[in-house]
């Protein structure tokens, strides 16, 4: 880490005198750590999915960050036990979950309307068999996380796309277009912050698509893992958090795997304000779906996290927004011809490569073979996303930096034949 860098964590996250959790420590984001051989997805499949093993992988949303210290003194104080049995979720769980809640969100919430999961991607799912029949439509906003395609389609309900427009350089509502579909649709799965634009969506934005959603009967399910990982001056504006009109027609899906690294720990949470709405979502989990019980680390991750993570993640908002202006430059400067929309929230670049080909296939072959970089391919967000990339930039900067310098001398190589 830099002088500069740590002067600017150092004034974020507290002196060692000041009394905040974590003591003052600075968290060095630049440190590489080996990941080979920890049964990584994003690091120890790279021949399986890429078919050659010296690929710089960028793609899955996970980082390359050590947890905060304090997460993993937990976790490894709790495994010295050496008993592992069925686990519950402590008033300790609720005070740290929903004090985060209200104090980086100004979201309230009653502890009963926490329903646990083991993701994100599951809570959408049993949503979605909760309110909805075989055949229902469910409203999504295109280019989006590709894991809401799927629970729409295997659990056999019809995907309604509303796709999000380029104004100004960045993603905006069709609100005309939703008003139409959601007088047929039931439900809408919603991505506040989005991925893979990286959009904060305003207060305004948000009020709007609740207000069509309750005229006409469709509930929203937003996906908010990413609410922690908003750069200023946005800020995030939690859906339940609008009033409680809106908040008893939704469902809000929260998890501390983006923020703190903690994906493989598979704890996540659901708030359902709404009582009905509440049983028939838990009817639906715990009983037909078989989803009632809690990985004991993942209790004591999320815990610990959202009890004394606020000073590493302060930290880590610094060193995300220093890699993301590092690599907005770096391709306006090596290929003009590329286009980034700079993200407002997430650790994710999503990145307009349509001046080098549309084709997902060529894509592909430009990464893998000529590049040695995974990014991931736009076309999985759906076909709005073809001709673009979406670049992980959650990793020390030495490795972004070599991934960039990779990618931009294929690229380059690719425009100057054109």
């Amino acid at each position: 880490m830099t002088e500069e860098q740590r002067s600017k964590a150092e004034a974020r996250s507290g002196s060692a005198e000041g009394g905040r959790p974590g003591g003052g420590h600075v968290h060095d984001f630049d440190r590489i750590i080996e990941r080979r051989g920890t049964s990584s997805l994003k690091w120890d499949q790279l021949g399986a999915l890429f078919g050659r093993e010296d690929v710089l992988p960028l793609f899955v949303a996970d980082m390359d960050f050590e947890a905060p210290r304090e997460v993993v003194e937990a976790i490894v104080a709790r495994a010295k036990h050496g008993v592992y049995g069925y686990t519950i979720r402590t008033d300790g769980y609720f005070e740290a979950v929903t004090g985060w809640l209200e104090r980086r969100h100004g979201l309230r919430i009653e502890r009963d309307w926490l329903v646990s999961s083991p993701g994100v991607v599951p809570a959408l799912a049993a949503a979605i068999l909760a309110f909805t029949e075989p055949g229902d439509g469910v409203i999504l906003q295109p280019p989006v996380y590709y894991p809401f395609y799927d629970v729409i389609r295997a659990n056999g309900r019809t995907v309604v796309e509303n796709p999000l427009r380029i104004e100004d350089g960045v993603y905006r509502m069709d609100f005309d277009l939703l008003e139409e579909q959601a007088k047929t649709a039931k439900l809408m799965l919603l991505c506040s912050p989005h991925n893979p634009g990286g959009r904060v969506w305003t207060a305004d934005e948000l009020r709007r698509v609740g207000d069509i959603c309750l005229r006409h009967g469709v509930i929203v399910v937003s996906d908010e893992i990413h609410h922690d990982l908003v750069f200023p001056p946005h800020r995030h504006v939690p859906f339940a958090a609008l009033g409680p009109e809106y908040a008893e027609r939704s469902v809000t899906c929260i998890a501390p795997s983006k923020t703190f690294n903690l994906a493989g720990l598979q704890a996540a949470a659901a708030i359902v304000p709404n009582a009905e709405l509440r049983r028939r979502y838990m009817r639906t989990a715990r009983f037909g779906l078989s989803i009632h019980m809690d990985n004991c680390f993942g209790v004591i991750g999320m815990e610990a996290s959202y009890r004394h993570g606020e000073p590493w993640l302060e930290q880590l908002l610094v060193y995300l927004r220093e890699n993301r202006d590092a690599l907005v430059m770096y391709l306006k400067e090596r290929l003009p011809e590329l286009r980034v929309m700079v993200p407002e929230a997430t650790y994710l670049a999503w990145v307009d490569c349509r001046a080098i080909s549309e084709d997902p296939a060529e894509l592909k072959k430009l990464m893998y073979e000529e590049a040695r970089v995974a990014f991931s391919e736009g076309s999985v967000f759906g076909r709005q996303g073809a001709g673009w990339l979406r670049i992980n930039f959650g990793c020390p900067r030495a490795v972004l930096l070599e991934a960039l310098g990779r990618f931009a001398a294929a690229a380059r190589r690719r425009l100057d034949a054109k």
